[in-house]
């Protein structure tokens, strides 16, 4: 995994096990949480975010590049809004999936597509030609997001996470 991407307005960098404090108003708001299970369960506290970052991190040391988690840092002043990941999908892990979860209080400011964007760099920058996003049906926001980072809608599956899902696609030459 990568240290660190930056982008002009963001800092993406490993996470610590001692973000869990700032992580659980991310990951525990319900508008957000929603929306990740069954690939996340319900974390209710500061210990279980800390057990759930201690997985991350020790998932981390484990996986090929360029896959990871991030945590999201404004670069003014490093305050935690978000995360962002690159992970093999399931069940086999062939395909790459991009994601990002911000807390709401920083939705609409183009932090979850700048965010995207930086994934996507550093995935075609390690020599992937294609990395997907999945969004349930309802999800407009995720949905939204994908195609302003570039990504084109190629279909509705069930092949991931045994959800219906939407299937984003993004190659290199479609990232603005």
């Amino acid at each position: 995994m990568a240290d660190e991407l930056k982008t002009e307005r963001l800092t993406l960098r490993p996470w610590r096990v001692d973000d869990a404090e700032a992580a659980l108003p991310i990951y525990s708001a319900s508008n957000v949480a929603r929306w990740l299970s069954p690939a996340m369960d319900d974390v209710p506290d500061v210990d279980a975010m800390r057990l759930v970052l201690q997985q991350w991190v020790a998932e981390d040391a484990r996986l090929p590049e360029p896959a990871g988690r991030w945590a999201v840092e404004l670069a003014e002043d490093g305050r935690l809004v978000g995360g962002a990941v690159l992970l093999p999908l399931p069940p086999r892990g062939e395909d790459l999936e991009m994601g990002w979860q911000l807390h709401p209080d920083y939705w609409g400011h183009g932090y979850a597509s700048e965010a995207g964007r930086a994934v996507a760099r550093w995935a075609f920058d390690q020599g992937y030609d294609e990395i997907f996003a999945v969004a349930r049906p309802n999800n407009t926001r995720a949905q939204a997001t994908a195609r302003r980072i570039g990504m084109e809608w190629v279909g509705e599956t069930e092949k991931y996470y045994d959800l219906r899902l939407q299937v984003f696609r993004l190659r290199p030459a479609d990232l603005p």
